[in-house]
């Protein structure tokens, strides 16, 4: 529900990153096989096509909303070279209901909404959330996913004090509808040691090897990373009743979390894994729309029981 870096996962990023092969990497990701048991609590999946509503807040750079966009763009492309992030969510796709209907890989970017008056201040709530998207013209749309993306200079409770994201839903009380619901923060001024890793040096270890953005902008394209992240778990545990691993409703180890830090073949043991480097230095490991690149986090995959994506080395 959250996206933090587990204490345990985050210690072993933090440590130096020796250069090995791709041989040598092979072998490496931590295998939580068993002890992972992640299991479905029969609630609803989103199966039907996702409309999303990108919601502005505050003051924003049109070149980091540019490329935002273009990453919820990139979900439903079929004709991006490979690896894709349309080939990074097929690994959602292969979480099922109780029907057996798999998660949609179909998106439409619905509508934006712009609030740069900073409706409820510019140091928001949890609460806060749901009086941001009621400010929409009603109705909302049952098919929805509201994603609240805060600009660099709104402060968030918890934000930058291991909390990068969270999704939930609404209250029909509030709000007179019951839709899903994400929150991300724009680490970029903040804390992008922490919330645009790996792009960024953690505070406690500002000696630590980054990475080149693949953008340009690391507390953009670690704002895109955490972005995905939810989006993920808000399709298979919109209503936190679907598929996470543990019997805590109220903690939750969804599929999202229990990948934190790892983007590819290798990860674990101080490596963020076998990724791609670009010829300018960036990093990443999809592509996506109008030519750009991407570094998402991978996520569990449930018939591998491991975490997968798309830029794995066999």
């Amino acid at each position: 529900m959250y996206l933090h870096l587990s204490l345990f996962l985050f210690s072993l990023l933090l440590l130096p990153m020796p250069s090995i092969s791709q041989d040598q990497q092979s072998d490496k990701l931590v295998d939580l096989s068993n002890l992972v048991h992640m299991s479905y609590h029969n609630g609803p999946l989103l199966t039907s096509p996702i409309n999303l509503y990108p919601i502005w807040y505050g003051q924003w750079d049109p070149t980091a909303q540019s490329t935002i966009r273009d990453f919820l763009l990139s979900l439903s492309s079929s004709s991006l070279p490979s690896p894709s992030v349309a080939d990074w969510w097929r690994t959602v796709t292969d979480y099922t209901d109780q029907s057996n209907t798999r998660v949609t890989s179909n998106f439409i970017l619905a509508a934006e909404h712009f609030d740069s008056s900073y409706s409820q201040g510019n140091k928001l709530t949890r609460a806060s959330m749901q009086l941001i998207i009621k400010a929409i013209s009603p109705p909302l749309d049952p098919q929805g996913v509201y994603f609240v993306l805060t600009s660099p200079d709104v402060q968030m409770e918890e934000f930058c004090r291991g909390v990068c994201g969270f999704h939930y839903f609404t209250s029909t009380s509030i709000v007179g509808a019951t839709v899903p619901f994400a929150w991300i923060g724009h680490s970029g001024t903040q804390c992008p040691g922490m919330c645009a890793f790996p792009f960024a040096s953690p505070p406690v270890n500002p000696g630590f090897q980054v990475l080149g953005s693949p953008n340009g902008d690391p507390g953009t394209d670690g704002m895109i990373g955490v972005i995905a992240h939810e989006l993920a778990e808000v399709a298979s545990d919109p209503y936190i009743n679907g598929w996470y691993a543990g019997d805590d409703a109220t903690a939750p180890n969804e599929i999202g979390d229990l990948c934190d830090g790892v983007y590819g073949t290798g990860a674990g043991s101080g490596l963020i894994g076998n990724v791609y480097t670009s010829s300018d230095g960036a990093s990443y490991n999809v592509n996506g729309a109008n030519g750009r690149r991407f570094m998402l986090q991978w996520i569990w995959d449930p018939v591998r029981n491991s975490c997968y994506g798309p830029n794995a080395v066999n």
